[in-house]
């Protein structure tokens, strides 16, 4: 068995620190075929006025007296980058994509509060075509946990014996509720946010040399524009899904499609005239919220 890894931080995990792992070689499974056991802790973190603003107007979200739900994801994403391409995760940071997230807000967030952030390696599941991990993520704000996360990573490959995909995305059906352009700027301006300059986000160069028509925008932010057109911002308590399913394109039209339901609101978002949706989400916003993510 190997030594579990326990990582401490004072302040947000540097870019550069982690970026310097991007392409280490891959460490591999350990005979289990579990992943291995990685705690990162991040004690103290207060929200600049600064960085607050820069994500709302990035993410298209109006001023609230609360934190909005996606805020901590994309506060802690850092540490997620971290513990990714840390030399004792088995596959290397490049080979993975981030493909859903599970947020759950119990409570309404002061901007002014001090969260303290823990992520841990989770659940790992072997798909017919690959294999998807789960990091789990939680928030405190004086040792009362206030936000928690599942977020879940899929690498392409042959990884043994297929379980059934028990966490298919649901349909959408409803009407197109507005449509948008998503904006062309302020790409390095959010990888600075959430740690993630993924050069598929940051240029169209290097995405066309993987395949893909140009760059395009970190997830969070593309679900973060949903919510605000949605007016769902800054709801708490608040439980949201998102199934991120292909890239949203800088500067491409975009179009939400909205189902109210009695006890959740759907909502997808297409590209273009692409019939295949790029982001399909679902919230609950219950009377109080004990469940913690699943």
């Amino acid at each position: 068995m190997r030594t579990p890894v326990r990582l401490e931080y004072r302040a947000k995990p540097s870019a550069m620190g982690f970026m310097a792992n991007v392409w280490r070689p891959s460490r591999g499974f350990a005979d289990d075929g579990q992943l291995p056991d990685i705690e990162a802790r991040w004690s103290g973190h207060r929200t600049s006025s600064q960085d607050l603003a820069e994500f709302l107007d990035l993410s298209g979200m109006p001023t609230g007296e609360s934190l909005s739900i996606l805020y901590p994801h994309t506060a802690s994403f850092p540490m997620l980058m971290a513990v990714l391409s840390h030399p004792a995760f088995p596959l290397p940071i490049w080979k993975v994509l981030q493909v859903r997230n599970r947020l759950v807000q119990h409570e309404p967030i002061a901007p002014d509060a001090v969260l303290d952030f823990t992520v841990r390696t989770g659940d790992l599941r072997v798909l017919e075509k690959g294999l998807e991990m789960d990091l789990r993520v939680e928030a405190k704000v004086g040792g009362r946990t206030v936000w928690e996360a599942v977020n879940t990573f899929y690498a392409r490959g042959r990884f043994g014996s297929a379980q059934a995909d028990a966490y298919a995305s649901p349909g959408v059906g409803g009407t197109t509720a507005t449509e948008w352009r998503m904006p062309e700027h302020g790409r390095w301006r959010y990888g600075r946010l959430s740690g993630d300059f993924n050069p598929l986000h940051m240029s169209g160069w290097y995405a066309r040399r993987l395949g893909y028509a140009r760059a395009f925008a970190h997830p969070q932010r593309a679900i973060g524009q949903c919510l605000g057109h949605l007016g769902a911002a800054h709801h708490a308590p608040m439980e949201l899904d998102t199934w991120i399913k292909g890239p949203v394109f800088y500067g491409a039209r975009v179009s939400l499609r909205s189902e109210p339901q009695a006890a959740k609101h759907l909502f997808a978002l297409h590209v273009a005239d692409d019939a295949r949706p790029a982001i399909v989400g679902r919230f609950v916003i219950p009377n109080t919220s004990k469940e913690s993510p699943t």
